[in-house]
């Protein structure tokens, strides 16, 4: 049985990740899926400029919540079991890090809400820094 990794990057969570880990618990192909929430760093690009580090960072997690929410309350409803943590740091390598300490045993990833560039960009990063076989739903 497989250990899933499910990152949420975005604002969107991961809807169809948790689904397909959702269809595979059912079909007893998952043991366990851990949730691994990807923060960068708040006070990087634009938005700096206006607002203070502090309330950068109370609205990405507010924002985040939401999205975990979303993302958790599909895996509830199919009762799969699942962990969840929340990490800083570059994405790619804050994933590809985590899978390999927590003995993860594949990464997937949902990219329905990235853009075209984002989405494949970040899939070939991390597929290039990732020890472990990673999936996109898109």
């Amino acid at each position: 049985m497989l250990k899933l990794m499910i990152p949420i990057l975005c604002r969107e969570g991961a809807p169809q990740a948790a689904r397909h880990a959702a269809f595979l618990f059912a079909e007893r192909c998952v043991s366990e899926v851990e949730l691994i929430e990807v923060l960068e760093q708040a006070d990087q690009g634009r938005a700096a400029a206006f607002y203070s580090r502090g309330e950068l960072r109370r609205r990405e997690k507010r924002l985040m919540l939401e999205a975990l929410m979303r993302t958790r309350a599909i895996l509830d409803d199919a009762g799969v079991p699942y962990t969840f943590k929340r990490v800083f740091g570059p994405r790619e390598r804050t994933i590809a890090e985590h899978a390999a300490n927590d003995q993860a045993d594949m990464v997937v990833l949902d990219g329905t809400s990235l853009g075209f560039f984002r989405r494949w960009g970040t899939f070939a990063r991390l597929w290039r820094v990732c020890s472990k076989p990673v999936t996109m739903i898109h």
